[in-house]
């Protein structure tokens, strides 16, 4: 796993667990896209008789972690200031069914509309970001993650930040340190590999 670069401070948490009574709060998982569930990395050209393509490269390992919050009744949501097939396509992948992307980056009404489907509070709510478009629903959230490889804005006011960063498994250590947090990540691994024996 990556840590900050040098010259750069960690943000408040690096590295380090989560306050378990703040972890058995969270009911509502946000993640942005673009940097966060990806590198930011955008591959774009043009099939050979036209048409517009559009790539991204995800972790897999993300993937099971989101796997393991859903199981451990943990609603998950893609909130993107993008839009963007290949993340409705991973959103789909994944099972995610609260998968928005707002080309204006306006995502506190986004995010709003989640938490009354969801039933849950801003309070009950984290999210894992990475730059300015995350910024207001960042502030508003009662668990703030970063990547490590978050912008300066957004790291700053982190409760918690991962040594990985964006699109390099960043999702999936932020997902076994609010389970593991709340007690449950060694019962999930359990079970999971129960089912697969």
């Amino acid at each position: 796993m990556n840590a900050p670069t040098a010259g750069e401070e960690p943000a408040p948490g690096y590295g380090e667990g989560l306050q378990e009574a703040r972890a058995r709060s969270v009911r509502l998982v946000i993640l942005d896209v673009d940097g966060v569930l990806t590198d930011a990395g955008v591959y774009m050209g043009t099939w050979p008789g036209g048409g517009a393509v559009e790539l991204k490269r995800y972790d897999i390992q993300d993937g099971l972690g989101i796997h393991l919050l859903k199981r451990a009744g943990i609603r998950v949501a893609f909130v993107s200031g993008r839009l963007s097939e290949a993340t409705a396509l991973r959103a789909a992948e994944l099972g995610v069914d609260e998968c928005h992307h707002d080309p204006d980056a306006r995502k506190i009404p986004v995010v709003e509309g989640i938490l009354r489907r969801a039933g849950a509070s801003w309070e009950e709510t984290a999210m894992l970001a990475d730059d300015l478009p995350d910024i207001a629903v960042f502030r508003r959230v009662g668990l703030k993650a970063a990547v490590a490889n978050a912008q300066p804005e957004i790291a700053a006011l982190a409760d918690w930040r991962s040594r990985a960063r964006g699109g390099h498994g960043a999702v999936r250590e932020f997902a076994r340190a609010l389970l593991a947090a709340r007690g449950e990540w060694e019962r999930l691994i359990r079970e999971y590999e129960r089912e697969r024996s």
